[in-house]
């Protein structure tokens, strides 16, 4: 799984396995400098042994000469120039040694070590062991010098390196799938409160449960009181509206009224009374861009409409079709949802012949498609886009209206992320109207 680069779990991910590479980077370094330690730390054992024991067995001899005494019997001094040497000298000079040295010696410095770095006969690196010692009637500088090949110890911890390479991978695997994990079930919240925004914003919740973590408790308490500011703003909003729709439009239609029949002020109050409506209108639908949390059934709406508008319908001998899934929901209030198929059916009502069909489908998980179409006169390709303007009437003489029906409707479905869709009606012939809505 490719995690982006602005992510918390790809972070916290990331800064895991690099802290983990970094520490098993200084592990493998430590261990590897302790195991070095301890296997040089045996040969020099080792050598040291042999040291004793060469010094052990040595003697003086009546005219102050130093004897070595039982060689070792370690086969590795036999084997020439195999790295494992010893030789016994007296005032700096030879006097026994290892059979691996042949004809050779080896010239280590005067000083007392063990663990020392010298360079044997053939070149070959070595690891020496080197004592000044005394031996009754001795006279003079008695030193026993024993040596063990670098490349054995080497070869030793380049056999341990290598599985403790290999096991400290296997355990940052481990540890880079169990970081994988822990960021998983630690983020598992965030991922929970997530699907719970969404289903509050496709309208199937109300408000964010208590998260089961404590610290996200006050994130959720702080966005379902967002949500109910949201609501009671709305709720001012439309209140207004309305006291204002009253106190300009009750005044407007006493004007009205004053005037003579046949006066020419009637087509300006109408006009007034028309663009009065529309700003009204579009201030009560710019305050509906979705309420979160709310969710409407499309079906008992357009039932609703239909008892509403019973009388137009059954006076003009309209039979109207619908066809609707129970489960087809709006993810809006109501009151939006009214606003748009009530204005398309009362459009369909003044226009149809005879027949009405109302139909809608879920497209996908969070779509609908809610369509009302008729057997009318219908409206050229032309005249789809002048028919969404505001106030516009593509026939003056047509059924009474004020022309902002369709560019309510507009507005609304747009302010839900929808949109409205003209057409031809293929199977009525009339108009399509099409909304695309949120579900």
């Amino acid at each position: 799984m490719i995690l982006p680069r602005d992510s918390i779990r790809g972070r916290l991910i990331g800064l895991a396995m690099v802290l983990t590479g970094v520490a098993l980077v200084a592990g493998y370094l430590a261990i590897a400098a302790i195991l070095e330690d301890f296997i040089a730390g045996r040969f020099d054992a080792e050598t040291s042994a042999v040291a004793d024991t060469l010094i052990a067995g040595a003697t003086i001899d009546d005219a102050g000469r130093l004897n070595a005494g039982p060689a070792p019997s370690d086969p590795r001094f036999q084997i020439p120039f195999s790295g494992w040497f010893w030789q016994l000298a007296q005032d700096g000079r030879v006097v026994a040694k290892s059979p691996s040295l042949f004809d050779n010696v080896l010239n280590p410095p005067d000083a007392d070590f063990s663990g020392g770095a010298g360079i044997g006969p053939d070149g070959a690196a070595l690891r020496v062991t080197r004592y000044r010692f005394t031996l009754p009637d001795s006279s003079g500088a008695l030193a026993v010098t024993v040596t063990a090949p670098q490349a054995e110890i080497d070869d030793s911890m380049a056999r341990l390196r290598r599985p403790l390479a290999i096991s400290l991978t296997v355990l940052g695997l481990a540890l880079a799938l169990a970081s994988f994990f822990q960021v998983a079930a630690g983020l598992r919240s965030l991922d929970r409160l997530g699907r719970d925004i969404r289903e509050i914003g496709a309208g199937r919740s109300e408000a964010l449960p208590l998260p089961r973590v404590a610290e996200l408790r006050p994130v959720a308490h702080e966005i379902n009181a967002l949500i109910e500011q949201n609501r009671k703003v709305l709720a001012r909003t439309r209140e207004h509206v309305g006291n204002l729709a009253h106190s300009l439009k009750t005044p407007l239609a006493a004007l009205d009224n004053s005037l003579p029949p046949d006066h020419p002020g009637h087509a300006l109050v109408a006009r007034m009374d028309r663009q009065i409506g529309w700003h009204l209108r579009r201030a009560r639908s710019s305050g509906a861009a979705r309420l979160l949390g709310s969710h409407t059934p499309v079906a008992p709406v357009v039932e609703d409409i239909l008892l509403v508008l019973r009388r137009p319908i059954t006076d003009s001998g309209l039979t109207v079709q619908v066809e609707l899934p129970p489960s087809l929901a709006f993810a809006g209030e109501r009151q939006d949802l009214e606003e748009m198929i009530g204005n398309l059916v009362e459009n369909a009502v003044k226009w149809a012949t005879g027949r009405i069909r109302i139909s809608g489908r879920a497209q996908g998980t969070d779509r609908l498609l809610i369509a009302i179409e008729d057997d009318g006169p219908g409206m050229s390709e032309e005249d789809y886009a002048q028919a969404l303007s505001r106030g516009t009437r593509l026939d003056e003489n047509g059924p009474p209206g004020t022309g902002l029906g369709l560019a309510i409707v507009s507005d609304l479905a747009a302010l839900h992320g929808g949109r409205l869709g003209l057409e031809r009606a293929s199977g009525l012939g009339g108009l399509r109207a099409s909304l695309d809505l949120p579900g």
